[in-house]
């Protein structure tokens, strides 16, 4: 792949990952769900993670924190959705 290619692809990745948040964000301010703000929170650490992976293109060394960025937006996609569950069990019971 061409480095043109690469930029462009890595931008698009990017852009999507932040108007995702921007749409989990906007459906966090109309419910107050916590589930959209915690997805909302891993889909802008994707897209930062990713940003910073764009930017570190042509470096040799793609440190491990930048991969943990990703872990961690994972962990909270999981939490989020172990909390919603859990939540959802505790109305059912009363």
């Amino acid at each position: 792949m061409t480095p043109e290619r690469r930029a462009f692809a890595e931008g698009m990745l990017t852009v999507g990952y932040a108007v995702a948040a921007l749409f989990f964000l906007r459906f966090w301010r109309e419910s107050t769900d916590r589930l959209f703000a915690f997805f909302a929170a891993s889909f802008a650490l994707l897209a930062v993670q990713r940003a910073i992976l764009a930017v570190m293109q042509g470096a040799d060394d793609h440190s491990w924190w930048i991969y943990l960025i990703r872990l961690v937006a994972y962990l909270l996609i999981l939490f989020a959705i172990y909390d919603k569950n859990r939540a959802e069990r505790g109305i059912d019971m009363h």
